[in-house]
């Protein structure tokens, strides 16, 4: 499974875009309001979901890419402590 690393704001971004396109669609497909209303609604939300579909992607690639470019060295490892024993602390008893 590959890993993504986004901020919040971008991720509330592309987040936000998907809703935009599923409540677009849903209105067109939906039989609540008044057709008019519902198809110019639900146009606009299509409409705005789908322009924003190419930044979000371009977003989420370069989330990807990042993601890629830290690796395994982005977790702090200390090499002193490989091999290391931990000695029992206190609670670490067996309870009998």
């Amino acid at each position: 499974m590959q890993s993504v690393v986004l901020n919040p704001p971008t991720f509330a971004f592309v987040v936000a875009t998907r809703a935009a396109l599923a409540a677009g669609i849903a209105l067109l497909v939906s039989e609540k309001l008044p057709a008019a209303r519902r198809r110019a609604i639900g146009t606009a939300l299509v409409a705005v979901g789908a322009a924003t579909t190419v930044p979000a992607a371009i977003a989420i690639m370069r989330g990807a890419r990042r993601s890629r470019s830290l690796g395994p060295q982005s977790v702090n490892r200390d090499e002193r402590l490989i091999g290391a024993t931990r000695f029992a602390r206190k609670g670490d008893d067996d309870f009998d």
